[in-house]
C-alpha cells in the first residue's frame, strides 16, 4: 500500500426493493472536512490519467460499474516513494478509496459498460491546485492497455 492511502469498506444495505450505498459521514473517523462532492463518468475502457492534487485529499467510491484505479508515489521522502499501486472497485467491490495529496492518479472503467465515480473531498476544487499529466508521459513508467 502506498503511505496515506486507505482502502475502507463500506456497507451496502439490500432488501427486494434495491438498496443504500453508504459513503460518508462527518462521525467518521476518516472524515477530513468537506470541500464538495461531484461525480465522474467514465466511459467503459477509456483511461483518464494522470492526475495529482497538491492540497486536497479524495475519498472515491464507485456506486455503478468498475473501475481499475492506479496510484503512483512520486513524493519525494516518502516510504513508498516510485511505488504503485492498484485498485479495483466498484458495486461488486464496494469500498472507499482515500488519496491523500501529491498522489498521482488514473482510472479506467473495466466491466461491461460505464462507471461513475463519487469524489468527496476535503476542499473545494481550485484549478491552481492541481496538476495534470498525458496518461502515456514516460515519467510515469505504467503501461495502460491501449
Amino acid at each position: 500500500m502506498i503511505d496515506g492511502v486507505r482502502i475502507i469498506p463500506l456497507k451496502q444495505i439490500k432488501d427486494d426493493r434495491g438498496m443504500v450505498m453508504h459513503m460518508m459521514r462527518s462521525d467518521s473517523p476518516w472524515f477530513k472536512g468537506f470541500g464538495e462532492v461531484y461525480f465522474s463518468l467514465v466511459n467503459h475502457g477509456v483511461v483518464k490519467a494522470w492526475k495529482r492534487h497538491k492540497k486536497m485529499t479524495q475519498s472515491f467510491v464507485v456506486p455503478e460499474g468498475e473501475i481499475k484505479l492506479v496510484l503512483y508515489d512520486k513524493r519525494d521522502g516518502s516510504n513508498t516513494h516510485g511505488e504503485f499501486q492498484t485498485v479495483e472497485m466498484g458495486a461488486l467491490k464496494y469500498c472507499m478509496l482515500q488519496i491523500p495529496p501529491m498522489i498521482w492518479y488514473g482510472f479506467k472503467a473495466v466491466g461491461d459498460g460505464h462507471a461513475i465515480i463519487a469524489n468527496c473531498t476535503d476542499i473545494p476544487h481550485d484549478t491552481n491546485e492541481s496538476e495534470h499529466m498525458d496518461r502515456f508521459d514516460p515519467a510515469i513508467s505504467y503501461k495502460w492497455d491501449r
